[in-house]
């Protein structure tokens, strides 16, 4: 079966989980056509990640022109389904925050997206993240294009539901996808409950092959890594007041920041102004085999954030046999469990971080491994990815089994139901 995952940036170093699904995919039998909008702006340090990027198709690489092109081309052949497709993005970027204009933008990329899935006999577009990817797929399909799904993560479009109509895209989408059930949990909030049963359950995943063998858990004093973009919501400014604060009651404590970002400058005047330059190293970006040697070094995981859907890095620690320290947000509880696989603490107490901290450091060698050996089975048996993406290859078959027995969409073709859209 033909499907098309369509997604803004890719691939993106933080974004490794969409590879893992699309290869998944892969090996359950789907022909997957990558398709992004555009290419990272930042360097791929993974082997993995180039290779994606040179299987990926990018919409804006191949130029106004033929994109243009492409929506006069989709206007002649299928006028009413254009101008069905052109009110609903008007509507839409009125109520957003980026503006009309760019909402027109994305129907010129739904129309080459539209008119490259008829060429290809594509059945269905799977979007991640409930922005404009969504949004693409969502006016490919109501000019006549395949149906589509789309997984959101959070916190993002938890922010703004409003500004990105996603109520208005999971009613119109053939099913929606949540990456935990605090995730299906929002995204009820903004359909009427006849939706709700459209909104699957599929957690983001990890390769169990690659945390075969996990690393016992080291000697020495206490190493924690922390992992992620240097942006507010990720929560590393709290780490050096916490972490002065930790040294006071247990000491040579170190810290390992793996990432970059824009916080990166006022991260690293913190840690100085502090004192605290021989406790914290920061690498700036790894690949995976990178991340992995750190964590198989380190005691455990740090994740201070303030907002998250559910951290890959949790799930990747956990797999590596290392007990989290977590903040009590969103999705991360159905995963790190207090006192058994790691500790919760409350998102934005500098005072509770710095507890658990210390909790940690006193911990026995062994009752730490024991914790590690935890999370380990509890992740491994919720987040196999071959697993998970099974759970959305049946979602995907169904949405095609209830299409209309008629041809594929494409220039000059409506579906019954995409009338009605």
């Amino acid at each position: 079966m033909k499907i098309a995952y369509v997604l803004n940036t890719y691939p993106q170093p933080s974004h490794s989980f969409i590879r893992r699904e699309v290869q998944a995919l892969e090996r359950q039998g789907f022909e997957v056509d990558r398709i992004a909008m555009r290419a990272a702006d930042t360097e791929l340090v993974d082997d993995g990640d180039r290779a994606e990027a040179a299987a990926t198709h990018y919409v804006l690489k191949t130029g106004a022109p033929a994109l243009l092109r492409d929506l006069l081309c989709q206007t002649l052949h299928a006028p009413r389904a254009m101008l069905d497709a052109l009110r609903l993005a008007w509507r839409h970027g009125g109520r957003s925050e980026v503006g009309r204009l760019r909402h027109l933008i994305y129907l010129v990329e739904a129309a080459h997206i539209t008119r490259r899935c008829a060429a290809r006999a594509t059945l269905h577009c799977h979007a991640h993240f409930g922005t404009n990817a969504a949004t693409v797929a969502m006016l490919a399909h109501a000019m006549g294009g395949p149906h589509y799904s789309f997984t959101v993560h959070g916190p993002e479009e938890f922010d703004a539901p409003r500004a990105l109509s996603l109520g208005d895209k999971i009613t119109r989408s053939a099913f929606t996808v949540a990456i935990s059930s605090f995730g299906r949990s929002q995204l009820s909030r903004l359909v009427g409950h006849e939706i709700w049963d459209r909104i699957k359950v599929v957690h983001c995943g990890i390769e169990p092959a690659r945390f075969a063998d996990p690393a016992p858990m080291p000697d020495g004093p206490l190493h924690l890594v922390a992992i992620g973009r240097f942006v507010e919501q990720k929560g590393q400014m709290m780490l050096v007041p916490a972490l002065k604060a930790a040294l006071e009651r247990a000491p040579d404590l170190h810290l390992t920041l793996i990432g970059d970002g824009p916080l990166r400058p006022v991260l690293e005047a913190q840690i100085a102004q502090a004192g605290l330059g021989a406790y914290v190293t920061l690498t700036g970006w790894l690949d995976e085999a990178g991340v992995r040697d750190r964590l198989a070094a380190a005691h455990g995981l740090m994740m201070p954030s303030f907002a998250e859907g559910l951290p890959m890095v949790v799930m990747e620690a956990m797999a590596a046999a290392r007990p989290v320290i977590a903040t009590y947000i969103a999705g991360t509880p159905e995963l790190v469990q207090h006192g058994t696989t790691g500790w919760l603490v409350p998102a934005g107490d500098t005072d509770a971080l710095a507890d658990a901290w210390v909790a940690m450091a006193q911990t026995p060698g062994p009752e730490l491994a024991a914790m590690g050996a935890a999370a380990r089975s509890r992740v491994l048996a919720r987040h196999d990815v071959d697993t998970e993406a099974g759970k959305l290859a049946t979602h995907i078959r169904t949405a095609a089994d209830h299409r209309p027995r008629t041809q594929p969409a494409g220039p000059g073709k409506r579906t019954a139901s995409d009338t009605a859209a």
